[in-house]
């Protein structure tokens, strides 16, 4: 064999097998060696066998499920059974209880086409964008399901972008285990990845994930991206790697419409075998209007009422209900408003706020509209930092921080961020 690596892996994987068989074939007086060539080292290297009662018939696993010696080395051996790789897809995310409707058609449909023919169509990468709880995990993950389906010798894996950061900073933290990361991702048929826009300011990580980009699409692998903005919006991601999310299809999910809020609505009624009367529905359909997340969360909260106070289900009840979801979740303040009202209050341009100057007055102002927008807004440090002038997570958490600690110190200061938190509040 070329390699000790091959060594060790037969000896991991298939030993029981290997030794059962020469038994079998040659007696128990049978002695199995390992001739290995290495290179630049002179001649072959021989191992004798030596019988191990702890070796077992374990597949890779992937690279989350690594025990302590960390991510285990992924490479197929020509001639043995294919790895075996749990895809991480959720059973609960298919085409069935996908709605189609005006805001997710075009999306739906490439999605159906990849799944008949993966790495073969057009749609390479299929680029899915939208604001959170409009489906773009669950469009993605079904995806992988179906091409299950049709291909299910094709290794097909869901990640979300937070967890391959994980694992690639585990991998550069352990000697000679970054080979291992890329050379795993680098043999996978189908891969989707989840929050791609976590990425920003992630420079180690973008460029990992770049030659893993380059390497499925050369192959005729199948790449499916989700983020919460189109290409042409992120920010904090290089160049090279953003013109490669251009390359295939972008397709944005909506916020769905009356019609197919009430379809999403009797489809989960529909599988969990709830009796709703289509008033009921038509209500709750009108009245939450945001996202399919906020819509079924309705629902499984009108079930619960129900339930739990032994109440009918009725158009009274979902009123009451419903009332109290809307009142307490009207609108969600993006960091972009944030930054408006900060500008507008301290009398700065958005452009100076953005800027790398250390001005105090302007490094105060941004950073008090980073402390708003953690406080106010459900993004992540790293979208925070992104959208206001491009930093990273950890100045994001300082300033928060700063704010925090003048506030408790500086009564003026404390003014200041009421005030502006006041007029926040009013435009909700």
């Amino acid at each position: 064999m070329p390699t000790s690596f091959f060594y060790e892996y037969l000896e991991e994987h298939f030993i029981d097998l290997l030794s059962k068989t020469l038994h079998k074939e040659l007696g128990q007086n049978a002695q199995l060696e390992y001739s290995v060539r290495i290179v630049n080292e002179g001649g072959p290297v021989t191992y004798p066998h030596q019988s191990r009662p702890d070796l077992r018939n374990k597949h890779v696993p992937y690279p989350n499920q690594m025990e302590k010696g960390g991510i285990a080395n992924p490479f197929v051996i020509p001639g043995l059974k294919q790895l075996q790789i749990d895809p991480q897809l959720s059973p609960n995310y298919h085409f069935d209880n996908f709605i189609e409707g005006e805001c997710n058609r075009l999306a739906r449909s490439a999605g159906l086409t990849i799944a008949e023919n993966p790495g073969k169509t057009a749609f390479n990468p299929l680029f899915i964008y939208g604001n959170s709880g409009l489906g773009k995990t669950h469009l993605a993950q079904a995806i992988g399901i179906k091409v299950k389906e049709v291909f299910p010798e094709k290794i097909v894996l869901y990640v979300n972008a937070n967890r391959f950061q994980t694992q690639y900073m585990d991998a550069v933290n352990v000697k000679n285990k970054l080979t291992d990361f890329l050379n795993f991702y680098q043999m996978i048929d189908v891969l989707i990845l989840d929050d791609v826009h976590e990425f920003a300011e992630k420079q180690g990580t973008q460029n990992a994930f770049f030659h893993i980009f380059n390497h499925l699409h050369q192959s005729g692998k199948q790449l499916i991206l989700t983020s919460d903005r189109p290409p042409v919006e992120l920010a904090g991601l290089d160049q090279r790697l953003l013109s490669r999310f251009k390359w295939g299809l972008s397709a944005e999910l909506q916020v769905p419409d009356y019609e197919t809020r009430k379809a999403i609505l009797r489809g989960k009624i529909h599988n969990d075998g709830i009796d709703i009367s289509d008033a009921v529905v038509d209500y709750i359909a009108s009245k939450i209007t945001t996202n399919v997340r906020e819509l079924e969360g309705a629902l499984v909260s009108l079930l619960a009422q129900a339930t739990l106070n032994k109440k009918a289900i009725t158009l009274e009840l979902a009123e009451a209900m419903t009332d109290k979801l809307v009142n307490n979740n009207q609108r969600e303040l993006s960091v972009s408003e944030i930054q408006k009202a900060v500008c507008s209050y301290f009398c700065i341009t958005p452009e100076n706020l953005l800027s790398k100057t250390r001005k105090r007055e302007i490094v105060q102002a941004r950073q008090i509209a980073m402390y708003l927008s953690r406080s106010m807004t459900k993004a992540s440090l790293s979208s925070i930092g992104t959208q206001i002038g491009g930093k990273d997570h950890a100045t994001v958490l300082h300033s928060f921080n700063t704010v925090c600690d003048l506030i408790e110190t500086d009564k003026h200061f404390k003014q200041h961020v009421q005030a502006i938190e006041k007029k926040l509040k009013s435009s909700l």
